[in-house]
């Protein structure tokens, strides 16, 4: 009727059948572009956090997914020998003899993150290779969800469809598709660390994405900055996300959250074992020089090239220029630590997906207020780089690494019958040695379990070990990495030695006449094992 106000209904659906865009339907299609043909979806669909109306963000989901789960199933077969200290730990746990790495031996602080093992332990009970196969499948599952959390958001950012390049990022990194299913808690870190920082980007489901980064950081300590700077500002646009840092209750909440996992670890290893930090820390000392070459590699073969775009900051939103500084921060804190000794770039897989997420915002140009101007090629020429490095590393440690838990399980087998009837044996290859030998107690010449041995000078590879430590430990078996060249001289401690530990220990005074080689381990790991004559 004239001068009555039409309702909802007519306003969308006016008699002539056509609809009119309702204004929230304007503000939807500026977002997310033009609206799909179909009708009548339910309300969720459009509001909810699969915001939209063309479907994008199922396939995104699945896009990323896919990209996630191909590289892992070719990288399957990489794993690392740390992966079965924890999986020992979580066996012992399991079956009584408590947070031990040797039964009836004390408790030491063997794995960094605390906690993963007590994860491990329900799948531990009947061996430890067992919590190794349930860390991986843990590890993956992580990845596969948080690589899920990628595809949604990039689905959720403006500009073009070149943003979905981005996910190539992932396919093509071998890093994460190691470290995925490794048996460490590199793919549940990354897993949480990506669904966080996605969401936080999104400025959804808040204090979720801080909850997730917080608990990152416990797990892991060298993120905590990038768990501050990602995880404490506003991540809301606009004058929000300007004053980010404006003390307020909002702030101060985030802080508080992100920074009491890592507190509250460290105060429970000071009181646990005597001292805040791991004992990796300790024993596997580095220095600042070989931490910056570490932290250099990695952010040049690893992916996060693609956002080393000039002027690249324009086109990034409020948060998403705080998720840049923060990922610049990590690669500061990796050097700080000292670096890695493992492959593939270990330290800095947490927060490669955060590239992707940055890389995806680059290249769909940003808002109408954030475009890059000369620049605007840059974001495509970096992706090109990046990948290209990313190709590279593929060559050579990366489709390599695919054999790595098929070498380590033919070394248990080859030595299972030998070392069954060892009580303790010295050795620098802990994790597997006490897979083989599950009931002997085992030396650990890195001093990673050993705070003894943590304390000595050099590296965990290259550690002085005392000749007194044989006969206090009663040492009844070594198991020495041999280097290339040959072993067929009567004399063993002349035999080529793959690092220094296994030197040293060699030309321990009086240890040639007292140790005899039993067995030497065939295919591309060679050991050989001594016994006590």
């Amino acid at each position: 009727m004239p001068g009555t106000r039409a309702s909802g209904a007519e306003t969308a659906f006016p008699r002539g059948g056509e609809r009119v865009p309702s204004g929230t339907d304007q503000h939807l299609a500026r977002e997310f572009g033009p609206p799909s043909p179909r009708q009548g979806r339910p309300e969720f669909f459009k509001r909810g956090w699969f915001q939209g109306t063309s479907g994008a963000p199922y396939r995104g989901v699945a896009a990323a997914a896919l990209a996630a789960a191909l590289p892992a199933a070719v990288l399957w077969g990489f794993t690392v020998d740390d992966a079965l200290i924890v999986a020992r730990y979580a066996h012992h746990l399991a079956t009584g003899e408590g947070y031990v790495f040797n039964a009836r031996g004390p408790s030491t602080d063997g794995v960094t993150p605390l906690g993963f093992a007590h994860l491990l332990a329900p799948f531990a009970a009947e061996s430890a290779e067992r919590a190794l196969g349930a860390a991986r499948v843990i590890g993956l599952v992580a990845w596969i969800v948080g690589a899920a959390f990628v595809g949604w958001r990039i689905a959720g950012l403006p500009g073009g469809r070149g943003r979905w390049l981005a996910l190539l990022l992932l396919a093509l990194s071998a890093p994460l598709a190691a470290w995925s299913s490794a048996g460490l808690e590199t793919g549940l870190v990354c897993g949480l660390v990506t669904a966080g920082v996605a969401l936080r980007h999104a400025a959804r489901a808040e204090p979720l994405g801080p909850a997730l980064l917080a608990v990152a950081a416990g797990l892991r300590p060298e993120l905590l900055p990038f768990a501050l700077v990602g995880g404490v500002p506003d991540a809301r646009g606009g004058a929000a996300g300007s004053q980010a840092l404006v003390p307020s209750l909002g702030t101060l909440g985030r802080l508080a959250l992100v920074v009491a996992p890592f507190v509250s670890v460290a105060i429970a290893r000071f009181g646990l074992f005597g001292r805040a930090a791991p004992l990796a820390a300790v024993a596997k000392q580095s220095s600042l020089g070989a931490g910056a070459a570490y932290a250099f590699a990695c952010f040049l073969l690893a992916g996060p090239l693609a956002v080393a775009v000039p002027m690249g900051w324009r086109a990034l939103s409020p948060f998403g220029r705080w998720l840049f500084a923060a990922i610049w921060i990590h690669f500061l804190a990796i050097a700080g630590a000292g670096g890695d000794w493992m492959p593939l770039s270990r330290l800095a897989v947490p927060v490669l997906p955060s590239v992707a997420i940055l890389a995806a915002e680059m290249l769909g140009g940003g808002g109408p207020d954030r475009r890059l101007g000369r620049w605007a090629p840059a974001p495509w020429v970096a992706l090109a780089l990046a990948l290209a490095l990313e190709a590279f590393v593929w060559t050579g440690p990366g489709f390599r690494a695919r054999r790595v838990l098929a070498d380590r399980q033919a070394v248990i087998e080859q030595t299972r019958e030998v070392l069954a009837g060892s009580k303790v044996i010295g050795t620098l290859d802990i994790g597997w040695v006490g897979a083989a030998a599950p009931r002997a107690s085992v030396v650990d010449f890195a001093g990673v379990t050993d705070p003894m041995i943590a304390v000595l000078p050099g590296g965990h590879t290259s550690k002085p070990i005392p000749d007194e430590i044989f006969a206090a430990r009663e040492v009844d078996t070594l198991v020495l990495l041999l280097g290339d060249g040959p072993t067929d001289g009567e004399d063993w401690t002349r035999w080529p030695f793959a690092r220094g530990v296994e030197r040293w220990v060699a030309l321990s005074p009086g240890l040639g006449e007292r140790m005899a080689p039993v067995l030497v381990t065939t295919g591309r790991l060679r050991y050989v094992v001594l016994r006590r004559r």
